[in-house]
């Protein structure tokens, strides 16, 4: 087996404080990782809360999260580490040429074993083989080459040596067994089924190596990206809190003009109107006089006198005409608060617009979802629904393209290719790829949906995990996976289902087409076998349920 190490190093997967593989791994804001228990101790003894490793310091401790990532790929190194260990303690103890396998019975000096007898289960050197040579009951007895492991190599119900493998059934026979009971399968020798199977881990290894070569690597350009994002929009940050503050200093700035104009406009108002006043004060003082002297001349009764009197003092003293004066001047106000208005105004309109903005980019995720639902979509796939697989009760349309819950038997229930306990039915073609497919569920009150692979166990309960099924499960107004009921992951109710499987990024999202909204992802899955769509219109549990479930071409309605 090649070694994991090719790839990963277990250098890299080493917390540094613990310096064990990672153990529920948490990343700093700086970008290290640590076990959470050894990072969260860490700073409980610390007098101040800084990263170990490069000392940047943090004024308020991080919420830190698992890493389910880094998680996951510190889990696989494990493992691999597991299976290269298991293959090497299998190595030493099989029985190569020139190894040497030793009596069973001798007690003293262990010698050699010269023969293994398959009725005994033993292995005898030629001291103890002796008495198989001379007893009757022991010749009849068979005897073969030297055996390691002898009782794992025999057949237990026929006492002869495992030399055949079914790959029908996937065990491990002998020739009888394969004579009576599995003539009809594919049965090979032992020796070639160990190469295939070999060969088969071997590719599986190498594409376990490749997926997790390229998570390190999108995790690289994601942590790139994420840099270069954080760059750009601290840029926009920092100059958009520049702008604004301009802009509001302007204000300000406008403001104050503003009140210092007005403020001059009512001191020069007032100004002018006390000079106005003090005029018309000082006329209504000469105006006064003049009336005063206009009665005294009205109450002499003296005709020569009055008549002698100078006509001047009875003229009227000279004065301004003040109906055309006036120190309000509304129409230059009005004229000002207009233009403000509409200045205001249209700053308000701008600043609709760059919230309008800012709301957009908030909705960004949302407009991903689209982007995303739509590039799924241009790996449609057209196929029909595998009557072959399909459950007695289900029922298929003439076309293969709905499905639904029927109480009559439909077909036979003794073929081996259809489901017995789920009410489920596979598509006629399997997918190595990427591929799209949607399934209209309607109004239905139960329904189950996703890909499976080839070898799906067809027969009795699935079993809820590491079953080949990735599927979700909607029953009233909420979403289960079929692995973790009881647990659920989207809420409220769909009309289609768009199902997009990205097999080399190992990745199953399911899509409520109508708004496009992602409803639920399985991520870092690991596919070795073509994958089928998966329809469970179910049963009427929980209400009426009788609606198929439809397969529906992007831009189709029902």
């Amino acid at each position: 087996m090649a070694s994991c190490s090719s790839l990963l190093s277990e250098d890299q997967f080493l917390c540094a404080i613990c310096l064990e593989v990672f153990n529920d791994p948490v990343s700093t804001p700086c970008g290290h990782n640590f076990c959470l228990a050894c990072i969260s101790f860490y700073w409980e003894n610390a007098a101040v809360c800084q990263c170990p490793i490069c000392k940047t310091t943090f004024v308020r401790k991080p919420d830190l999260k698992v890493n389910t990532f880094i998680s996951g790929l510190a889990a696989q190194l494990m493992s691999l580490q597991v299976v290269e260990a298991s293959v090497r303690i299998s190595d030493l103890h099989r029985a190569k040429p020139g190894c040497r396998i030793l009596c069973d019975v001798c007690t003293d000096s262990m010698n050699e074993a010269v023969k293994s007898c398959l009725e005994c289960l033993t292995s005898y050197c030629d001291t103890h083989l002796e008495p198989h040579q001379r007893v009757a009951g022991l010749k009849r007895h068979t005897l073969v080459e030297p055996l390691e492991n002898l009782e794992e190599r025999i057949c237990k119900k026929h006492n002869r040596l495992l030399v055949m493998f079914c790959k029908t059934d996937d065990l491990v026979l002998c020739d009888l067994c394969v004579k009576l009971h599995h003539l009809t399968h594919d049965a090979v020798p032992v020796e070639r089924a160990y190469r295939e199977r070999k060969d088969s881990l071997g590719r599986t290894e190498a594409k376990v190596l490749q997926m997790i070569q390229n998570r390190l690597q999108k995790v690289s350009e994601i942590k790139e990206s994420v840099k270069q994002r954080e760059e750009d929009e601290r840029d926009v940050w920092v100059s958009t809190v520049e702008d604004l503050t301009d802009l509001v200093s302007d204000i300000q700035e406008s403001q104050a003009e503003i009140i210092r104009v007005i403020e001059e406009k009512q001191k020069a108002a007032r100004e002018q109107a006390d000079d106005f006043i003090a005029d018309i004060e000082s006329e209504m003082e000469e105006l006064q006089m003049t009336n005063t002297k206009l009665r005294d001349l009205m109450d002499m009764e003296d005709h020569l006198c009055l008549l002698k009197v100078s006509p001047s003092q009875s003229r009227l003293p000279q004065t301004r005409d003040w109906s055309t004066v006036s120190v309000n001047s509304r129409l230059s106000v009005e004229h000002m608060r207009t233009s403000i208005s509409q200045s205001v105004s249209q700053l308000r309109n701008t600043l609709d617009e760059m919230n309008a903005e800012i709301k957009k980019y908030s909705y960004d995720t949302q407009m991903s979802n689209v982007e995303a639902l739509m590039a799924a979509q241009q790996h449609e796939v057209d196929f029909r629904l595998d009557s072959s697989t399909a459950h007695p009760l289900l029922v298929l349309s003439g076309g293969g393209k709905r499905v639904s819950y029927g109480t009559m038997i439909q077909r036979l229930p003794n073929n081996p290719n259809i489901f017995t306990e789920h009410l489920a039915v596979l598509g006629e073609r399997g997918y190595n790829s990427e591929f799209y497919f949607q399934v209209c569920v309607g109004q239905k009150t139960e329904w189950c949906l996703g890909v499976a692979t080839e070898s799906i166990q067809r027969r009795g309960v699935l079993r809820r995990r590491d079953c080949g099924l990735w599927a979700i499960w909607f029953i009233p107004d909420k979403f289960e996976t079929f692995d973790s009921p009881n647990v659920p992951v989207h809420w409220g109710k769909v009309e289609t289902v768009g199902v997009f499987v990205d097999y080399d990024g190992g990745q199953v999202s399911f899509y409520d087409v109508a708004t496009a909204t992602l409803i639920y992802s399985f991520t870092e899955c690991v596919f070795t076998e073509r994958l089928y769509p998966y329809l469970n219109p179910c049963d009427n549990e929980y209400g009426n349920n009788s609606d198929p479930l439809i397969l529906l071409p992007v831009g189709h309605t029902v």
